[in-house]
């Protein structure tokens, strides 16, 4: 079974099947520092694997687009306080024009359901 939530026309913001949820990219609020940006995707993330019956416990990758990799420091001072210790994903990221020149970065999660 797949189950789909919050769904528009164009895309899901989840997608579980088969214990995997795979998360569309998120975003922060467009012209904030890369910190904030950071922390408001990565709360984005957390609820919505929450959702979905999983946690930042069980993330398998995570995919990080960045419009300037000048800023990967200070991401990664971010990331690295919210990744509960012991479970980092598989992790990959690249820099790429998002969506808007306001966003700064983009992260991608998919996880395994906890059992």
């Amino acid at each position: 079974m797949i189950q789909r939530r919050h769904t528009t026309d164009r895309m899901s913001q989840s997608v579980t099947h088969k214990g995997v949820v795979y998360l569309a990219g998120q975003v922060g609020n467009p012209g904030d520092s890369v910190a904030a940006q950071t922390r408001e995707c990565l709360a984005r993330c957390e609820t919505l694997l929450n959702e979905a019956g999983s946690s930042t416990k069980h993330m398998l990758q995570a995919v990080i687009w960045m419009s300037d990799m000048a800023d990967f420091a200070e991401m990664n001072a971010v990331w690295d306080a919210w990744v509960p210790k012991g479970h980092a994903p598989a992790r990959a990221t690249g820099s790429a024009d998002l969506a808007t020149p306001e966003l700064k970065v983009e992260v991608i999660i998919t996880a395994a359901v906890a059992e």
